[in-house]
């Protein structure tokens, strides 16, 4: 398949490591595709589901103590601890070589090692990044294929050693011998131990964000977990948001939005570009611009329903990849919580187990089972989504879940001014990640788990971003909170379709075209500048929204001294200036 030397020496190195009984290179060709997934049904691997109702589908289950990302087990291994800094797990890089090689030895004899070329963005893009992932789980093959570009085209367009190493074996899927590492300066990613999506796609997560934050701070750009919308007007005139939230809260939904009925009539609309991970860099015309670097979705399934994301569900109706959902034994189909509300009476739950009967009373399918679906499945997947120029950014915004501080809308002064309120982004820990539930964390950018240096070095490269965009070029800066509560624990904003109505507001103070007052923290809307027509929202309800709890504040001033104070000197001085004005403002 390629004549690259640089390819071909690391993986001899691999397969004398390893030593699979064969090799197979992935071309990208669905008669290759095909035969795979026939072998994988075969073995057991993967069942095939109905072919009617869900034409080309499959479903696989991981073991049960492998069902999430562990970032208790995942490490960046830098040259020095400083350089990975004190939020990530750190190991000397040639400890940790050593302990990785005496694991993959031998791994996969009587196995298969696959050799997957994928592209991270649309082949030949300037923003685009390659990697070659070897991995003995046609699983992997497969989920790489939907979620990244591969096949033999890639390997053509290799320039040297500029590719990204990717070793997984599943072993024994042991957790104690589980690790996920990333070594930045020798663009390696090695899994080893788990079978779960997202620690074993490692164009995912892994590359796209670890390694990729690292590039992009070395070469100038930025990679994200941002989603990337557009947003059509009644004139037909689209604006581009990119968005960051921590897992779970909402934004898969927020990408794929559709508009109320009232904002639908009057030709409003929502297209796709991106539903987690973007890229960004800055144009020749000194704009921001970007590219989501995915070619599907990896997507939760609990909660996705026709009301909740119709385009989501939409997505996996073929074509698609279930990961621990339950199984409709009557007709070979998928459920999960939160899809409707009647649970199959017969089915398979996602352990393995056949469930008989409507008096189960634990969990159908896990809280963080999955489907990886084609992007282009997306009804309202953008037009410009294969544009390898990116398209133009006039919004960042930045958002948490969060009971009683953050208003629903707020804007950022300016740059630096919004680079520390997305330093300060907290939410409400999810099943995405293993460990406890409902804990606030602070997860800036929506990137605690995914920065591939020190954090703070990468709040550094945020603000050197903003140097080299002249200010009025510069996307403005925004914060949400679809998830404010009232005293009796009610969400006092109804979300999904109408989030659409704030993100209006957010494009037209881009333009200059909304009203925005002055508050402690930052520029909240006007009076009547957010657009309530149609929606059970008394003017109580939305003064509520928008307030600003200055007691509550302060006690949040306290906790994010505390967070930043682990970064020491590194910490850039102007993030500790923005957080004296709040205090100050507060005060």
């Amino acid at each position: 398949m390629t004549e690259n030397k640089y390819v071909l020496k690391w993986l001899e190195e691999m397969k004398s490591l390893c030593r699979p009984d064969q090799l197979v290179w992935i071309d990208g060709s669905e008669e290759q595709l095909e035969a795979l997934r026939e072998e994988s049904v075969a073995t057991g691997e993967m069942i095939k589901l109905n072919q009617e109702k869900l034409p080309g589908c499959y479903y696989h289950r991981t073991a049960v103590n492998d069902v999430a990302r562990v970032e208790d087990r995942t490490f960046i291994c830098t040259p020095t601890k400083e350089e990975a800094g004190p939020i990530n797990n750190w190991m000397d890089p040639e400890e940790m070589y050593a302990k990785l090689n005496a694991l993959y030895d031998g791994s996969m004899e009587g196995r298969t090692m696959y050799v997957i070329p994928y592209s991270m963005g649309p082949v030949g893009s300037p923003f685009s990044k390659i990697g070659i992932e070897l991995t003995d789980s046609i699983y992997v093959v497969l989920n790489m294929a939907i979620m990244t570009r591969v096949g033999k085209a890639i390997l053509d367009i290799i320039d040297g050693d500029d590719f990204t190493k990717c070793l997984h074996a599943k072993k024994d899927v042991n957790p104690d011998e589980r690790y996920i590492v990333h070594f930045p300066q020798d663009n390696t990613i090695m899994s080893v131990n788990s079978a779960y999506g997202g620690n074993v796609l490692l164009g995912k997560k892994c590359f796209a964000l670890r390694i990729a934050s690292y590039l992009g701070k070395q070469e100038g750009w930025m990679a994200e977990h941002m989603l990337i919308l557009g947003l059509e007007n009644p004139q037909g005139e689209v604006k581009y948001i990119a968005a960051a939230f921590p897992s779970a809260c909402g934004k898969t939904n927020l990408a794929m939005l559709i508009p109320p009925e009232y904002l639908k009539e009057k030709g409003y609309k929502i297209w796709t570009v991106g539903d987690d991970i973007a890229w960004l860099r800055i144009g020749p015309d000194g704009r921001l611009y970007a590219i989501n670097p995915e070619a599907g979705f990896f997507g939760v399934a609990p909660g996705t329903s026709e009301k909740t994301n119709f385009n989501a569900l939409e997505s996996t109706k073929k074509n698609t990849i279930f990961t621990n959902v339950a199984i409709n034994n009557d007709d070979m189909t998928v459920w999960w919580e939160g899809l409707d509300k009647n649970p199959p009476a017969n089915c398979t739950e996602w352990t393995g187990k056949q469930v008989n009967g409507k008096e189960f009373d634990g969990v159908l399918a896990n809280p963080n089972s999955r489907f990886t679906a084609p992007a282009i499945n997306c009804p309202c997947i953008s037009p410009e989504f294969e544009n390898p120029q990116g398209v133009p950014i006039s919004a960042i915004v930045f958002g948490g879940r969060r009971a009683k501080t953050a208003p629903l809308v707020y804007q950022a002064r300016d740059w630096e001014h919004g680079v520390f309120v997305g330093a300060t982004m907290a939410s409400e820990t999810t099943a995405a990640a293993a460990g406890a539930v409902g804990v606030v964390r602070r997860d800036p950018m929506a990137m605690k788990p995914f920065v591939g240096y020190n954090m703070a070095d990468y709040f550094g490269h945020w603000l050197d971003m903003g140097k080299k965009m002249d200010a009025d070029k510069a996307p403005k800066i925004f914060h949400v909170n679809w998830f404010r509560k009232d005293e009796d624990n009610n969400f006092l904003w109804p979300g999904f379709g109408d989030n659409m109505r704030v993100l209006l507001w957010i494009l037209d103070r881009c333009e200059g075209k909304a009203d925005a007052v002055e508050s402690a923290i930052g520029l909240l809307p006007a009076e009547g500048a957010i657009d309530t027509t149609d929606l059970d929202i008394t003017a109580e309800q939305l003064k509520e929204l928008l307030s600003v709890d200055k007691d509550v504040w302060m006690g949040d001033v306290e906790n994010q001294k505390e967070y930043f104070s682990q970064f020491g000197d590194r910490l850039p001085a102007e993030i500790t200036k923005q957080l004296e004005n709040l205090e100050n403002n507060l005060k």
